[in-house]
């Protein structure tokens, strides 16, 4: 029998404003839905409730187990690999070795190169003929400039993989063990050497896979992120002006940013249910799909008041953005200091910057993991 349930994810509107569905979604703990594979999963919808599933061990990432409920028809060999266990201890294992070579210190000193880069975009964008797509002038060789540079792929060969996941797993493979023979000071040739007493190194599989994964989600959603947070402030004037008159609140506005404002949709956390599981009340089954709803948490009235207004300078920041507990991203520093280098360095050097077209004309794609916007057509 067809399944009743309402279908997630739900259809983002044009611009940036939620989907109305999400406006009441939190009236229940727990709600049944459809996913586009055809399954059904349980989503949870408040800002505590998923900040806790966030970090409870009856939750596994791992959906190759049997049973295990699909978020779409196919799978991505990359981000669900029977190779990989995405659950503790092998996920705590491989965060660990991670976290040695990916530092804080090694993401602050990108900070002059992200600058000169983004300095050189907008100084090309504005050669160019007004309007210009923000995403393919500014978002997206920004991004993969920053990315590419810190993994250490060579300038002649940030084109090759963009659009094409064979492509770009077989590109990494063959950059590995070029990094093998003749390291460099780059994050491949780190996490090649990285070594721990207690758990060994990164497995090759588990070097190309990672390596991989910060590759493609370390451009596309910090790009989709970024024109998010243009359109958002191009939207927004009053805020758009705070900023404009003191730059040092952009750490700040990219927080807020942020929150309101999703790079993907909450399907690829789909969970699966270890054990039964109460939430605000409602227990959810053994073998059952769960999803913490980032998007809902973001806009949970109970934590952030008037969700729906953007406001630079609200005093809460602990969003749900970059997710929580074991899975919290490891790119998420990175991505903040791309936005903050990203808006500064527009906001002062396109001071008449604005969109091209109304924000109703602004198109989401089509897929079900793609929130991002088609194009960002602005002029100055």
């Amino acid at each position: 029998m067809k399944s009743s349930a309402p279908k997630f994810p739900f259809e983002w509107p044009a611009a940036a404003g939620p989907p109305e569905a999400l406006l009441t979604l939190r009236e229940e703990p727990v709600v049944r839905v459809t996913l586009p594979s055809g399954d059904e999963a349980f989503l949870v919808t408040r800002y505590d409730d998923v900040r806790r599933v966030l970090s409870d061990p009856r939750l596994s990432r791992n959906r190759d187990r049997p049973g295990a409920p699909r978020m779409t028809e196919q799978k991505t060999k990359v981000f669900q690999n029977p190779k990989i266990d995405r659950d503790p201890p092998e996920h705590t294992r491989m965060r660990r070795l991670m976290a040695k070579a990916f530092t804080a210190t090694r993401v602050e000193s990108l900070r002059p190169h992200v600058r000169r880069v983004a300095e050189e975009l907008v100084t090309d964008l504005l050669k160019r003929d007004s309007p210009a797509d923000l995403h393919e002038a500014f978002a997206v060789p920004l991004t993969l400039q920053v990315i590419c540079g810190l993994l250490g792929v060579p300038p002649e060969d940030q084109g090759r993989f963009r659009g094409s996941l064979n492509e770009a797993w077989r590109y990494m493979g063959e950059l590995i063990e070029a990094k093998r023979r003749d390291p460099g000071d780059d994050l491949i040739s780190a996490l090649i050497g990285v070594h721990d007493e207690d758990d060994g190194r990164l497995s090759a599989h588990e070097l190309h896979v990672w390596c991989v994964i910060l590759l493609l989600a370390g451009f596309e959603t910090t790009a989709t992120q970024l024109c998010g947070s243009a359109v958002l402030l191009l939207t927004h004037r009053d805020q758009l002006d705070l900023l404009r008159e003191d730059p040092a609140l952009i750490p700040e506005a990219v927080e807020e940013l942020l929150r309101c404002q999703i790079a993907g949709h909450s399907l690829s956390m789909l969970r699966l249910v270890t054990d039964d599981i109460e939430i605000g009340g409602v227990t959810v089954p053994k073998g059952s799909g769960l999803i913490p709803v980032l998007e809902s948490a973001n806009f949970d009235e109970t934590v952030f008041p008037d969700p729906q207004r953007l406001d630079i300078t609200r005093a809460d920041k602990h969003h749900l953005v970059f997710s929580a507990g074991p899975h919290f991203c490891m790119g998420a520093a990175l991505a903040r200091l791309e936005l903050q280098v990203a808006l500064e360095v527009l906001i002062r050097r396109v001071p008449t910057l604005r969109l091209a077209v109304p924000p109703s004309e602004l198109r989401h794609h089509d897929s079900p993991l793609d929130l991002g916007f088609r194009e960002v057509p602005v002029a100055w």
